[in-house]
């Protein structure tokens, strides 16, 4: 049985498919973890979530913005930018099992390996969560997105504010906070005001900004996260994390990580992805 966490597909199923290939994947032996952005922009997203329906349990996804944003143009709280590439679902003669599907998939998932905690997220944590708070806002989210309330709360998704937690937010406010940290953050400042303007490498944050997990005294630093969303940043592997959007749908590869025997022991596999997106 093998370990394994794949960064951003973004609708690149033949990409997907040959990385499963690359891997060995067995879905009567292996878990794979999918960091979220299943979908858009890429050529085939409908043939990624059905791919991923049919491993049931074995491959375990989680949600990003593009996802969100195919619920939310499915019930129409957004228009679809000319970029996107959601009418592969939306056309779809299964469009009511996909769409049902994606929303029974969590925003943060956990894995226990060798007693040691994996936290997975698509885009990253404020510093002031800790590992099981994490966990446990992503929950709420994840209640109202499988819930009657799914159309009221995607027309109300959408917003930079609040831009900083807080523990007595309610309603709408506490659920785009967590949502757009957990599927849009990249920098924040020291005391985690979250930025949305710049899409820019780790190495070239605004002034005052720095990268979410470089902050000081985050709670989640210890805990292994990996992450995806940030394909400016590329493959990242230290110690307490793991960037996995090497930029598949920008002609650049996908990736996986194989855990060893431990959460320590990681090895890197990718394959090459054919253009889908043009840059800029």
């Amino acid at each position: 049985m093998a370990i394994y966490c794949i960064g951003d597909i973004q609708g690149c199923d033949a990409a997907l498919g040959r990385l499963l290939d690359t891997i060995g994947f067995s879905a009567s032996r292996d878990t794979v973890y999918l960091l979220g952005d299943l979908v858009n922009r890429g050529p085939d997203s409908a043939a990624v979530l059905r791919r991923c329906m049919r491993h049931g349990d074995a491959i375990r996804c989680l949600l990003g913005n593009h996802d969100l944003h195919l619920l939310a143009a499915a019930h129409g709280a957004r228009k679809p930018s000319r970029r996107d590439t959601l009418g592969m679902v939306l056309d779809a003669p299964d469009r009511a099992v996909l769409l049902d599907w994606v929303r029974q998939q969590p925003l943060a998932r956990a894995h226990t390996h060798a007693g040691q905690t994996l936290l997975m997220v698509h885009a990253g944590a404020l510093p002031a969560w800790s590992a099981a708070e994490t966990l446990g806002y992503a929950d709420e989210v994840h209640a109202v997105l499988r819930g009657p309330n799914l159309p009221d709360f995607l027309h109300a998704m959408y917003g930079n504010t609040p831009d900083h937690w807080r523990d007595d937010l309610t309603g709408t406010d506490r659920l785009r906070v967590i949502v757009n940290a957990l599927t849009r953050l990249r920098f924040c400042s020291t005391d985690g005001v979250m930025d949305f303007e710049s899409t820019e490498s780790a190495s070239a944050a605004p002034p005052g900004l720095m990268p979410w997990f470089d902050v000081p005294g985050r709670r989640t630093a210890g805990t292994l996260m990996a992450f995806g969303h940030w394909s400016t940043l590329g493959w990242l592997n230290r110690c307490d994390l793991l960037g996995l959007d090497t930029g598949c749908v920008w002609g650049g590869c996908l990736s996986a990580v194989r855990f060893g025997a431990t959460l320590a022991e990681r090895e890197l596999l990718q394959v090459h992805c054919e253009q889908a997106q043009a840059l800029g």
